[in-house]
């Protein structure tokens, strides 16, 4: 039996937006980030993170540093009772390494996903600061979110019709779990 799932950017959705962030004692975590995450647990989304890690690519930083940078930010939520059931990185952008399937808004960790944890895509929400973070959830019939933490504020005129505009992921995550407490299907557009 599927189930519905959060697909959340990293940084400037979960953690202080830093460029290129290669230190774990540089992960911070966005104020009310932590209770949006349980507030979702707690309504039975699973916790999926998809990120693009352009740095990667670039040689801004390596896979390893990535991999720290997560170990830090998994540390962190554990210490407040929070885990992620998956989390998914792009190393990839186009102007180094060419086209992938998997760099949002490509769909592919979201489809590799979906298929390791049995997610229902349509029945998802897709949260993040940019829209290449939010038009998934337009490609998969979810509800995209997009937070004005991180580059948030710079792109709300730039977001497709049906996608929400939240301050962050607490607001996300009452905006979310108040509709599937009434009842009502998180969709696209209603």
């Amino acid at each position: 039996m599927s189930r519905p799932a959060v697909f959340l950017d990293r940084d400037g959705t979960i953690i202080v937006e830093k460029v290129y962030l290669s230190d774990p004692a540089g992960v911070e975590l966005i104020p009310g980030a932590v209770e949006g995450l349980h507030r979702f647990r707690r309504a039975g989304f699973l916790l999926v993170v998809v990120t693009n890690q352009a740095g990667i690519a670039r040689g801004r930083y390596t896979i390893d540093d990535y991999r720290a940078v997560e170990d830090r930010l998994s540390e962190m939520l554990g210490e407040h009772g929070v885990s992620l059931d998956a989390t998914y990185f792009c190393p990839h952008h186009p102007d180094w390494t060419g086209p992938c399937d998997c760099r949002k808004p490509a769909t592919g960790m979201h489809m590799r996903s979906a298929e390791v944890l049995e997610i229902d895509l349509a029945r998802s929400v897709f949260i993040g600061d940019k829209v290449s973070d939010v038009e998934p959830g337009l490609a998969f019939g979810g509800q995209g979110i997009l937070v004005r933490t991180g580059h948030g504020r710079a792109f709300e005129a730039d977001v497709p019709a049906g996608v929400r505009i939240v301050d962050d992921l607490r607001a996300a995550s009452r905006a979310i779990v108040d509709r599937v407490d009434s009842g009502e299907k998180p969709r696209i557009g209603s």
